[in-house]
């Protein structure tokens, strides 16, 4: 009789189960202490997004105010009478005295700036560099109101010369004649906002550079290029959207600079063809000036020429958002 023994079969391994996702690992949504953290995350944007809305909605509620009141065009009229009923203003010279302080500020700084941080990243032995950046950093933590004293106290005595020489060889553009006087003209807040914003420029640019992938600098050697070819080739290409926005991220803080032009300009106005004559004024500096006197309707039409500020503001810096964002060395994007 035969006897059949059962055959002893192992059992199927287990089915391997698919490894969590190391972003889903990442997240932690099912710890305490994670879900907290998103919240005061997601809170604080939120928080941030609730405060700019409040701003943008006090400042449109009041100038809608004044503005229904004003008798003149509040972009075209060159007047500011706002202690009269009704009210006769408006923001043509207060616009002309920022854009042309700022682009000053920008013609003066920004190739200054470049070179500063090409010379530290590139050209300058690190001892020298890490001291020259350290001195860079210190200037931007100068207060504004000392720039402004610097400038009402050294700044301005000393300009007499420089526009002596302008008058004299260029003076027939009419751009750059000079009728005497003191220095407090739109070129010497130029200068002065020049110098606050060369450190943002420098240490946004001199970052940037850094970024630049080493293989790229030692293909242009290894090709014989020389060390200014290798940044004209190799460095300036890649960062050439950072130092776009630096210089827009410098061009946000002219735009807004109060005290120091407060303290240097000699406002008044009107619209002077000649950089070197006292005229002109600025958003934040009218602002700052009439502030304290102003009453009713003039505290308004401040206001409203400071909402054309930030929205000005905000525009600069959007820009320059979205031109780091288009690298992402630059932005921290993922994807």
């Amino acid at each position: 009789m035969d006897i059949s023994t059962p055959q002893n079969t192992a059992p199927p391994p287990p089915t391997p189960q698919p490894a969590e996702p190391v972003g889903m690992r990442a997240r932690g949504t099912s710890r305490a202490g994670d879900k907290i953290f998103l919240g005061l995350s997601r809170g604080s944007g939120i928080f941030l997004l609730v405060v700019m809305a409040a701003i943008a909605g006090f400042l449109t509620y009041r100038s809608v105010i004044v503005l229904s009141k004003n008798e003149g065009n509040f972009f075209t009229t060159f007047e500011w009478n706002t202690n009269i009923e009704p009210p006769d203003f408006g923001i043509a010279v207060l616009a002309f005295g920022t854009i042309v302080s700022a682009l000053i500020a920008m013609l003066i700084a920004v190739p200054i700036a470049v070179g500063i941080a090409l010379f530290i990243s590139h050209y300058a032995p690190r001892k020298i560099g890490g001291a020259l950046a350290y001195v860079i950093d210190l200037l931007a933590a100068v207060p504004s109101i000392v720039y402004g004293l610097w400038g009402a106290l050294v700044l301005v005595p000393h300009m007499g010369g420089l526009f002596s020489w302008l008058d004299a060889y260029f003076g027939w553009t009419g751009i750059f004649e000079w009728q005497g006087g003191p220095a407090r003209s739109m070129l010497t807040v130029g200068i002065l906002l020049a110098i606050m914003i060369l450190p943002i420029v420098t240490n946004v640019s001199r970052e940037v550079f850094r970024q630049v992938p080493l293989m790229h600098e030692e293909a242009a050697l290894a090709l014989g290029a020389t060390r200014w070819e290798v940044i004209r080739m190799a460095v300036l290409p890649f960062g050439r959207s950072g130092v776009i926005s630096a210089s827009m991220l410098g061009l946000g803080r002219a735009l807004g600079e109060t005290m120091a032009v407060a303290t240097v300009l000699s406002p008044s106005f009107t619209i002077n063809a000649s950089l070197l004559d006292p005229g002109g004024g600025t958003f934040a500096q009218n602002i700052a000036s009439k502030f304290g006197e102003a009453t009713g309707s003039g505290r308004d039409a401040l206001i409203a020429s400071g909402l054309v500020l930030f929205v000005i503001t905000l525009l600069v810096n959007g820009g320059a958002r979205a031109i780091i964002a288009r690298r992402k060395e630059y932005s921290g994007a993922n994807g």
